[in-house]
């Protein structure tokens, strides 16, 4: 069990259940709040009860203890754990790796997804370097908020509290080709209407108070479950502006939660937006060529306090795959579009649209076999993270047989864990780049 410093705030949890059981019920009792950077804090009580999970979100919405804003070196002491992290870290070589016999099923209802994340990982964001109850320092906002652990969730999220707007100043103007991906969750009786918007910085020099030349602003609401989106061109006339109903960022009567998945893909001027499985917006025209758009998050309140959104496992890539080029031609494909379940060798759904177009290229090039090589980052047992990449290297290789029909005599697999770096494993952004599969061509 993780223990916690905490100065000057004392912080209980209850927790009734294993933490993969459906239907645990959880109390939070307290949690504090830090005022943009450097501002004060404040508690409150907050007693809730979850009777209800959906299924394929793994138990949400504890929230453990979480240091004074005003112990700015101190660090959390834990206990060492038995544990894997969604990508493959693990403290302990006695952790068993799962697989999930529902995997088929879960990856077929994204049969329509046709995402595709972008080549590169340009940017990532887990929290990991921040401590509990900071605001994270690679942000900026003007408003509240800090970061959390939620019990049965791997890593750190940032809880965003209150009116405001948020970015991330280490990812600059987006390229023209790229891909944002994010979770997202709401708590019922804090839910908030959620804002992701793309600015314009030739028009809007302060981030945190743009306007909205150039600006396309998508919402979603939680409580009432639509959506809508904004464009506005050069004066700040909106130019599209449309409202729809959407399931999958909703908590109707009975649910006490929403959570989802994210997946963003801008491409030159057009922008698909997905939520989950579906995509929900497709704007040919959302983006100005001349423009430098700038990703930031924000909430609308309606004036009514205690409002915020979860956030975490941020990740921005760059450039459209040409994974006809790269396998056929090239001969090598290397993605870390294809996720995992924590501690797993289960591939999440959201994989479905690269293992698509993997598929689609095998398809068409019968005589086309591959070496499927499975890395992780430098996180955790050596040994395990071998283990569980030649496992998840396996799973890709069946997800391929399984789903899309590819003779498994023309794959092989081979996992090599930690030992081929392909980027610097000091930052998150290095990490997320070495937690990959590649395809050879043979």
């Amino acid at each position: 069990m993780k223990k916690f410093l905490i100065l000057g705030l004392c912080i209980g949890i209850v927790v009734q259940g294993h933490a993969q059981n459906l239907g645990r019920r959880i109390v939070i009792n307290t949690k504090s709040q830090t005022e943009g950077k450097v501002e004060n804090k404040t508690s409150e009580t907050v007693d809730k009860a979850f009777n209800k999970m959906e299924e394929g979100v793994n138990n949400l919405f504890k929230k453990k203890g979480k240091a004074d804003k005003s112990g700015e070196g101190d660090e959390e002491s834990e206990a060492e754990t038995q544990s894997y992290d969604e990508n493959g870290r693990s403290s302990s070589p006695s952790q068993v790796i799962e697989t999930d016999g529902n995997a088929s099923a879960k990856i077929q209802a994204y049969s329509n997804f046709d995402f595709i994340p972008g080549e590169r990982v340009i940017a990532f964001e887990d929290f990991s370097q921040d401590a509990v109850g900071d605001f994270p320092a690679r942000w900026n906002t003007n408003s509240s908020g800090e970061v959390v652990t939620i019990e049965g969730l791997e890593g750190k999220w940032l809880v965003f509290s209150d009116e405001g707007v948020l970015y991330p100043e280490f990812v600059g103007a987006l390229p023209e080709n790229c891909t944002i991906e994010f979770d997202l969750a709401v708590i019922k009786e804090n839910a908030v209407l959620t804002k992701l918007a793309f600015i314009d910085e030739n028009h809007s020099a302060n981030i945190l108070d743009f306007g909205t030349a150039n600006a396309t602003i998508i919402e979603l609401e939680p409580n009432t479950g639509n959506t809508a989106i904004f464009s506005y061109n050069i004066n700040g006339d909106a130019v599209v502006e449309n409202v729809k109903p959407q399931k999958q960022f909703f908590i109707p009567n009975g649910e006490e939660y929403a959570f989802v998945k994210v997946s963003i893909w801008k491409q030159k001027s057009r922008l698909r937006v997905y939520l989950n499985e579906s995509k929900v917006w497709d704007i040919p025209r959302a983006f100005q060529s001349e423009g430098k758009y700038r990703f930031v998050l924000g909430t609308a309140t309606f004036f009514v306090e205690n409002r915020e959104f979860l956030l975490s496992n941020l990740r921005f890539a760059v450039g459209q795959p040409d994974t006809r080029s790269k396998l056929i031609t090239e001969g090598k494909l290397i993605t870390q579009g294809i996720v995992f379940d924590s501690g797993s060798a289960t591939i999440k759904p959201e994989s479905y649209g690269i293992l698509k177009e993997i598929a689609g290229v095998l398809t068409e090039n019968q005589s086309v076999n591959v070496h499927i090589i499975g890395h992780t980052d430098s996180d955790g047992d050596l040994s395990l993270n071998q283990t569980l990449s030649q496992k998840r290297a396996e799973a890709v290789k069946s997800a391929l047989s399984g789903q899309f029909g590819i003779d498994e005599a023309r794959m092989s697999t081979e996992g090599k864990g930690e030992s081929e770096p392909i980027a610097d494993n000091g930052s998150s952004d290095g990490k997320a780049q070495n937690r990959r599969v590649e395809f050879i061509k043979k």
